[in-house]
């Protein structure tokens, strides 16, 4: 084994080439993270809808 002198180095090479698993990662990431914002987004909404007219009934959107 060799050893290197910083940890950049060791991240570097961690990262280089991995069998396509850092790639996934670099992709999936963000989409996990942009989902996560719209479910919470979607959430609050209806909240506020919700709390805004009480006595209006939640409908499917094909239901207009």
């Amino acid at each position: 084994m060799f050893q290197t002198g910083t940890m950049r180095t060791e991240i570097g090479l961690l990262l280089a080439h991995q069998g396509g698993w850092d790639e996934i990662l670099m992709v999936a990431g963000p989409l996990v993270v942009v989902g996560g914002l719209l479910v919470l987004a979607n959430r609050r909404a209806k909240a506020h809808l919700a709390a805004s007219d009480p006595d209006r009934e939640p409908t499917a959107p094909d239901q207009r």
